[in-house]
């Protein structure tokens, strides 16, 4: 399922803002970058090179990275910009590989209510 267009970034200006700005925390399958924004929730936009491999690779690991954002949103701090950066620890991996460690990053950056 797809994020309703006002939890996406979608500006290049925000990506921009979020590497300026932004905290870093790195995984083995991918990197956040968070930075708080003025809007009142969460927005969330999703990075993946074309050096992580074909078209079909890199749609399956944004699907992955999506689904774990849905799963863990109604649990997160309101209020901040994120961006997932895919890394080629990724590639064939199942989401229930990908949940932990996505989860583990958001506590990393204090964004996981308790």
């Amino acid at each position: 399922m797809m994020l309703p267009r006002e939890l996406r970034l979608r500006r290049a200006e925000d990506y921009e803002r979020l590497r300026r700005e932004g905290k870093t925390f790195a995984g083995r399958m991918m990197v956040l970058s968070v930075a708080p924004n003025q809007a009142g929730y969460n927005r969330y936009g999703f990075v993946i090179s074309r050096r992580f491999g074909k078209a079909v690779q890199r749609n399956r690991a944004r699907r992955l990275m999506r689904e774990g954002v849905r799963l863990l949103h109604p649990r997160l701090v309101s209020g901040y910009d994120l961006a997932l950066i895919a890394r080629s620890g990724m590639q064939s991996q199942s989401l229930s590989s990908v949940v932990p460690e996505l989860e583990r990053l958001l506590r990393q950056a204090g964004l996981v209510e308790s």
